[in-house]
């Protein structure tokens, strides 16, 4: 089961990825992340009120809290870097090293112990994901560097609300909307006409944002369920997802090496359910 809701975390990151690349080429990318984490927000808190739950502790209330950092940071540079246009060095970048100190902290700091099928997964996953999204053309630059800060933010939004504990429901999500909001609130408001959107796409940011806080909603139930380092891996699977929205609707083409990580993505998610 935790295998399952983490697959399916993976999705819905994968469209709210394809979606906010596409919404940040029209509009300014410093709405697209507030605007989202105010829906991720809305969302989060008619599910904690829905959702059975004790009174959630303030530990979790504070990892909650500390996921959202992690979160308002990986949104906003990741929407920066997809509205530079440089989604195939932003993704890789993003992606790649947020399962790896995903893991690493998970192993070495949470004391996380993968069984053999597991580790193969994990070692599987890294190159998979590198071959679909394949290395950007202009090598590093700026969009690298948001890539990478952007990983920092993945690691800590899924490593931070792995601790919180099961009683608490679905509080810490929405603790963690608030900090996002609060984070990225100042900037944005330094230049308030970026935020001048129209209705409908406002209606399309706050959609893309709930739709990454109901990503974090079922991780946060597969980490309840599974190894930390596992339900990251899994969750992570999400860039295979644009790629094949691309070609679908999109019309893009698939490089045979897309195709090869493709496989090694689907290989991977079966060792590590095994596992």
């Amino acid at each position: 089961m935790g295998a399952l809701l983490a697959l399916t975390s993976a999705v819905c990151y994968g469209v709210v990825d394809f979606a906010g690349g596409l919404l940040s080429r029209r509009v300014h990318f410093t709405a697209v992340s507030l605007f989202g984490q105010l829906g991720g927000l809305l969302l989060a808190l008619v599910a904690a009120l829905l959702v059975p739950a004790g009174a959630p502790h303030p530990p979790d209330l504070l990892w909650g809290a500390l996921s959202g950092v992690g979160s308002g940071t990986a949104m906003h540079f990741l929407n920066r870097g997809l509205s530079r246009g440089a989604m195939s060095v932003v993704v890789p970048v993003s992606a790649v090293t947020g399962v790896a100190l995903s893991v690493l902290c998970g192993v070495l700091v949470l004391g996380d112990r993968p069984g053999p099928l597991a580790w193969a997964g994990i070692a599987v996953t890294v190159p998979a994901l590198w071959l679909v999204c394949g290395p950007g053309p202009g090598g590093p630059g700026p969009a690298a560097a948001d890539g990478l800060l952007a990983s920092a933010g993945v690691a800590v939004q899924y490593l931070a609300l792995g601790q919180a504990g099961p009683g608490s429901g679905l509080w810490p999500v929405a603790a963690g909307r608030v900090a996002a909001v609060l984070l990225l609130l100042p900037g944005a408001v330094r230049r308030p006409g970026r935020l001048r959107l129209p209705p409908r796409r406002s209606a399309q940011a706050l959609l893309i944002g709930a739709g990454a806080a109901l990503g974090l909603m079922l991780y946060l139930l597969a980490a309840q369920r599974q190894l930390v380092a596992v339900a990251v891996v899994l969750a992570s699977l999400y860039p295979a997802l644009p790629v094949v929205l691309g070609v679908a609707l999109l019309r893009e083409s698939v490089t045979p090496r897309q195709v090869t990580g493709l496989l090694g993505a689907g290989a991977a998610t079966v060792l590590l359910a095994l596992g």
